[in-house]
């Protein structure tokens, strides 16, 4: 009897052995996320984003040229107003700043003689400053703003690619 259970159980064994190994992963799932005491949640497209600036000529970039600006979004979801006292949110934008372009966003990269300048509502950010405050309501909100490249006033303008990171804040008011 002693046999029969001890071939029940090694069969039992080889056979869940053979179910995990057809069951095997092909690919995996990461899920990221926080969690703040903000008053909105921040959609995931906007955590972390690349934003395009394009294929720029090297002559639009000379003298202090810029190229055409282009919008960074940051969406917001799911927003209560219930703990805020002027229903606004402020956002500060910081990162390395451009040894070329006096308060514009520093680059790295072969392409020389750039920065990145970013704006809200058509004026200039400053690095580590807070926007002006954005009114929000309930529910879904959408934080506009520009960014585009400015070319150094005097130096050369070095053809190349190049990529920039900025970080940013919110703070609700």
């Amino acid at each position: 009897m002693k046999a029969k259970i001890k071939a029940a159980l090694l069969s039992i064994g080889l056979l869940a052995g053979s179910i995990s190994m057809a069951n095997a992963a092909d690919g995996t799932v990461t899920f990221l996320g926080s969690v703040h005491s903000g008053a909105c949640s921040i959609k995931p497209d906007s955590v972390d984003q690349t934003i395009h600036l394009g294929a720029i000529a090297k002559h639009q970039l000379q003298s202090g040229g810029k190229s055409e600006a282009r919008r960074v979004l940051i969406e917001l979801e799911g927003c209560s107003l219930s703990d805020l006292t002027d229903n606004t949110v402020t956002t500060t934008f910081t990162g390395a700043p451009s040894s070329a372009v006096p308060g514009a966003l520093g680059t790295v990269g072969s392409a020389g003689g750039i920065g990145i300048m970013m704006t809200h509502a058509n004026e200039l950010i400053e690095l580590g400053v807070a926007t002006a405050p954005q009114i929000i309501g309930a529910g879904d909100n959408t934080l506009e703003f520009g960014a585009y490249v400015q070319g150094a006033a005097t130096d050369p303008i070095i053809p190349g690619d190049f990529s920039a990171i900025t970080n940013f804040t919110l703070a609700y008011q």
